[in-house]
């Protein structure tokens, strides 16, 4: 089925896909133009293997394919180039395509031109981005069933857009990377959220205002109407008030001053909702959330803030908090094997999350007084400051009890920062996931927690984070 395209005619238009990657979204973008009767043509650095399930996929389809190279020609003679969000925006590509007069979209860029429901919801965020949007994704569908949930989950928005009406509710999830291009034709979604913000990406942004900056494309480009709610305990996500177009609320473990409105934690642990009047309703005790964290009450208070900001009644709201089951590859228990627990983490690529895991956890290390996490760590490098992580490590109130390292780039990075503080529980990095996993399987003993944290991308060993993720959870449920 064709999607109306009032806004950006693509018929006959000669579109070079810049990155088909291994998730739905290039190959969900190729589709949709050639279905728009577009002139496609897709090229990657990958080669035919390493793209193979992608390719299959495209079987059939009137695509022509340059892989495992880019060539300049293709970028000259393309009318318009659409980029994968992994594509640096100072790629000399796509200068050769700007000055050969080629305009420069991204899959997000067309999905709001061409979206006819005003009703977007965007989630942004160092962590909790994908937890947050599944949570308001939860809530707007028990209310409203015709909610599209798409964005940064391994899927198309473009593929919904049959789906969508002009009064649809639609909650994305947006990287950084995709905002930049939002940002770049100064597009924002009317309703946004920023979960918390800590050094990421550093090997694609100059510093932590340059990552800052391509977060606030969220609500830089809001009009008055809008809204956007901010982490009020995060000072630089708060910051980001000073640039919001529209109006601003807030959410947190703090309470709002009278003419803010938003959602926070009272001191009897409740979730409550206060609008600008100051006017306060009680959601429910904070208990209601199944979810382990501090990070994750915060994610539930940001959603819950939205969602009251949509009109979703409060009783569907807590009913949504007390049956969320959480999501795959975050704090995800797999496996509990003779009193040992297996918990995969794997989407904690930066050292910031891998703290917020090991604090997950900080209540069960102080019960029993006993280290009692062996924590799987290490991989490539993204330019981040390891301090932080092997504080948290070294520290005895988070209870770990030896660390088992991934082979990486990173990894010499994070066992010189962890040295100097007096652990010395650490393994010799393992090239061998499966050897990985069973060293901590033979470490742990009655009541300790395996958990793959590792504070560092995926690339070299897997695929890409989610691999891992997977990995671990098949090698886990061979564990006896």
């Amino acid at each position: 089925m064709a999607v109306k395209t009032e806004n950006l005619n693509l018929t006959g238009k000669r579109v070079l896909v810049m990155g088909l990657g291994l998730h739905d979204g290039g190959l969900g973008v190729t589709k949709f133009l050639v279905a728009q009767g577009a002139d496609v043509t897709v090229t990657d650095l990958r080669s035919h293997d390493v793209l193979a399930p992608s390719l299959q996929a495209l079987n059939g389809l009137p695509v022509r394919l340059v892989l495992g190279e880019h060539r300049d020609e293709d970028f000259r003679e393309a009318e318009i180039v659409i980029k994968n969000p992994a594509v640096r925006r100072d790629s000399r590509y796509l200068q050769i395509a700007r000055e050969a007069g080629a305009s420069i979209e991204m899959e997000f860029t067309l999905f709001f031109k061409l979206c006819p429901s005003p009703f977007v919801f965007g989630i942004t965020g160092t962590r909790g981005k994908t937890t947050t949007t599944l949570m308001l994704g939860a809530m707007l569908k028990a209310w409203r069933p015709d909610t599209v949930i798409a964005g940064n989950l391994r899927s198309s928005a473009l593929t919904k857009l049959p789906e969508i009406g002009p009064d649809t509710p639609i909650v994305l999830e947006l990287s950084s990377w995709q905002l930049e291009g939002l940002g770049e034709q100064r597009i924002s979604p009317a309703y946004a959220a920023v979960t918390n913000l800590s050094p990421d990406h550093m090997d694609r942004y100059r510093d932590l205002d340059d990552y800052a900056a391509a977060k606030q494309n969220i609500c830089r480009w809001q009009r008055p109407g809008d809204i956007v709610v901010l982490n009020v305990n995060d000072p630089i996500v708060s910051g980001f008030s000073g640039v919001a177009g529209g109006s601003v609320g807030w959410f947190g473990d703090t309470v709002l001053p009278p003419g803010e409105f938003g959602t926070y934690l009272s001191e009897d642990d409740e979730i409550v909702w206060q609008d600008a009047t100051g006017y306060e309703e009680t959601i429910g005790p904070a208990s209601l959330l199944k979810l382990r964290g501090r990070h994750n009450l915060l994610n539930a208070l940001a959603a819950t803030a939205l969602a009251r900001v949509a009109g979703v009644p409060n009783e569907i709201i807590a009913n949504t908090l007390a049956n969320f089951q959480g999501v795959a590859d975050r704090l995800e228990l797999v496996r509990e094997l003779a009193g040992v627990r297996y918990y995969n983490d794997t989407t904690s690529t930066s050292p910031a999350g891998t703290v917020v895991a090991l604090q997950a956890f900080e209540g069960e290390a102080l019960v029993t007084g006993q280290p009692k996490i062996i924590l799987i760590a290490g991989g490539a490098d993204k330019q981040l400051d390891f301090a932080p992580m092997a504080q948290a490590i070294a520290n005895p109130a988070l209870g770990v009890k030896s660390v088992i390292l991934l082979k990486g780039s990173a990894t010499p990075r994070l066992t010189e920062a962890i040295q100097p503080l007096g652990f010395n529980r650490l393994s010799e990095p393992y090239s061998d996931f499966a050897a990985a996993i069973k060293a901590a399987h033979e470490v742990a003993t009655t009541g300790d927690i395996v958990l793959l944290s590792p504070g560092a991308a995926s690339f070299g060993m897997f695929t890409h984070e989610f691999d891992r993720g997977q990995q671990f959870r098949e090698i886990v449920g061979k564990l006896c």
